[in-house]
């Protein structure tokens, strides 16, 4: 009777042993690490000179946006000073060049800070060089040791290099055909 009731207590052990060993050889299989790209950015004199240049050229357009919104406001506590003495015709014209004035430092504000503005392009002159040599070092060293995926740890990008046979989009795009 002892034979019966240790019998499924063996299949379970042998499977969890088999299913342990599964599992450690498909972990074995891939190599995995991880890497720091923003230590590995400020590492590099040319990156901080970048930045500096960058730094420097943003404090200086912040500097000319704040000068006009300065200007706005003296135009705007000038009209408030004035505005009981004006005709309509007058308030309206003065009120209206306040807010052509408002929208025309806006739209500098966004020329060089927005999106695709001079910031962003001077920023992908200057840094994405240095960002693509990191990115080609990083792939060559995985090619090199054989890894198969490497995180960025800092939380900027994610993935850095992942091995072009884990990409399985092309299956998904396929199924989705199919469906």
């Amino acid at each position: 009777m002892n034979s019966l009731s240790l019998q499924p207590i063996g299949k379970k052990l042998l499977f969890s042993l088999i299913a342990t060993l599964f599992f450690s050889f498909s972990m074995s299989a891939q190599r995995i690490a991880t890497v720091d790209t923003k230590k590995i950015l400020e590492s590099i004199p040319e990156y901080q000179k970048a930045q500096k240049s960058l730094d420097d050229v943003a404090a200086k357009w912040r500097r000319e946006i704040n000068e006009e919104y300065d200007k706005i406001k003296g135009m705007y506590n000038k009209y408030q000073a004035e505005s009981v003495l004006m005709s309509d015709e007058v308030r309206a014209q003065k009120e209206e060049e306040i807010m052509n004035k408002e929208k025309e430092v806006r739209e500098l504000q966004k020329a060089k800070f927005g999106p695709d503005g001079a910031l962003f392009k001077k920023r992908q002159e200057l840094v994405r060089p240095i960002q693509d040599k990191v990115f080609n070092a990083i792939e060559d060293y995985a090619d090199v040791k054989g890894y198969d995926v490497i995180f960025d740890k800092s939380g900027s990008a994610g993935i850095v290099f992942s091995n072009a046979r884990f990409d399985k989009t092309d299956d998904i795009i396929e199924r989705i055909k199919k469906d």
